[in-house]
């Protein structure tokens, strides 16, 4: 284990310090939720393109518990498990470049949880329509939570960590919404079908 946790120190240390000033403001944004607001817009606007308005209300109900969920788990496990986030470890003061510093623990990282939570989400419901979307949704998802590295606030361990349960819990919480959607649709045309 202490093998692991040196080789995920150093993999930081060399992606964090490939960092530069001059790109830091960048990052931030980049890091930042409110800049990705027109994105979430344009979810919007595809799922009210692609489903009734009564499955939309299933869906966002769905995307509100699965990134409640994952915000939760992720908070459980930064306690339970008490890792250092690397801008508070003194073993990399001096070596390291932090440009932003959140709470003591950083395993696992929020960013990563519910970035990946949403693509994953987002491309079991809408890639059959879309099939270029998974791409554009998992590099969004890649690049936020690389700028947590960048920033200096997570270890690679931790944004992998994170990526990993939003990548799980978007695919249990869309898989239940689409269960709920199919239920949906059948009771209507059942209903239909019998007036």
């Amino acid at each position: 284990m202490q093998e692991i946790i040196q080789k995920d120190q150093s993999i930081f240390l060399f992606l964090n310090n490939m960092g530069s000033e001059s790109f830091d403001q960048l990052w931030l944004m980049i890091s930042a939720t409110w800049i990705w607001i027109p994105l979430y817009v344009i979810f919007l606007y595809l799922l009210f393109k692609n489903f009734k308005f009564r499955n939309i209300v299933f869906i966002l109900i769905f995307i509100a518990l699965g990134v409640t969920v994952s915000d939760q788990l992720a908070g459980i496990f930064k306690t339970g498990i008490g890792r250092l986030r690397p801008c508070h470890d003194p073993a990399l003061t001096g070596i390291m470049r932090s440009v932003q510093c959140g709470g003591q623990y950083g395993f696992y990282s929020s960013h990563a949880a519910n970035t990946f939570f949403i693509a994953t989400f987002m491309t079991l419901l809408l890639n059959k329509k879309y099939r270029f979307f998974p791409y554009i949704l998992f590099s969004w998802a890649i690049i936020v939570s690389y700028s947590r590295i960048y920033l200096g606030v997570h270890f690679p361990l931790d944004v992998l960590m994170g990526a990993l349960m939003g990548f799980f819990t978007g695919g249990f919480f869309a898989t239940l919404a689409l269960k709920v959607i199919h239920k949906q649709n059948r009771s209507n045309s059942t209903t239909s079908v019998l007036e």
